[in-house]
């Protein structure tokens, strides 16, 4: 598979004035980056922290698991069923590629990858805690929502030493038909299993989000980047 490195489309909203620290927050599958821009002032964050939130736009490609239709993923999934079990790596690591620029991008804007988190939905979580445990600069920290490990041989060989301990955030519904709640358990220990402390939330919803859990989100943010 070739690869690419041209920096994604992003929508981008700042909190204040010369930020300091940023969140790179990806959508999940078929969705863009305007998923969740609106979910800001629901954050709670503090009024002294600046921060840039950058929302990308997932490449375009054609997923095997609805019949090849195209649409923006990060990889492209081959079934549903063992959903853990089928990714496409290669997809992965495009996307790995994806987020590396994105963070350099910011770090040449002046923000340094330890005040960087790393956040993503669903597929763009899987992305988050790919990216976030096996980026080879310490991190700020990572958010992980309604998703799982797409490839734990993908991590467990490129595990990075230096985010070891970065904190995790990792929050799931507990009617998810789309990724089983038992998956997201699965990640959390083996995220646990590596060192790394996660805060774990779940709530009785399905797909999807609960202020809640933007309000646990914001607190994390405040902690780590306050």
């Amino acid at each position: 598979m070739s690869t690419t490195t041209s920096l994604l489309d992003t929508i981008e909203v700042e909190t204040g004035d010369n930020p300091t620290a940023a969140v790179i927050w990806m959508h999940g599958l078929g969705a863009d980056g305007s998923d969740f821009a609106g979910v800001i002032p629901e954050l709670g964050l503090s009024d002294n922290l600046a921060v840039r939130f950058i929302f990308p736009h997932a490449r375009f490609m054609p997923i095997t698991c609805n019949n090849g239709y195209t649409m923006r993923a990060w990889y492209d999934i081959l079934y549903f069923e063992d959903i853990d079990r089928h990714a496409d790596e290669d997809g992965i690591r495009q996307s790995l590629l994806d987020v590396e620029a994105l963070v350099k991008d910011q770090n040449a804007r002046g923000v340094p990858t330890h005040r960087i988190v790393l956040a993503g939905f669903s597929q763009g979580g899987a992305i988050a805690y790919t990216a976030g445990l096996t980026y080879p600069e310490r991190l700020a920290g990572i958010v992980a929502l309604s998703t799982y490990w797409p490839s734990p041989v993908l991590i467990e060989q490129n595990r990075s030493a230096i985010n070891a301990t970065t904190p995790v955030l990792a929050a799931h519904g507990t009617a998810d038909p789309v990724v089983p709640v038992a998956l997201g358990r699965r990640a959390r220990a083996a995220t646990e299993a590596l060192g790394n402390p996660v805060e774990w939330y779940d709530w009785p919803m399905q797909h999807s989000v609960c202020l809640p859990e933007i309000h646990a989100i914001g607190r994390f943010l405040n902690k780590v980047l306050g």
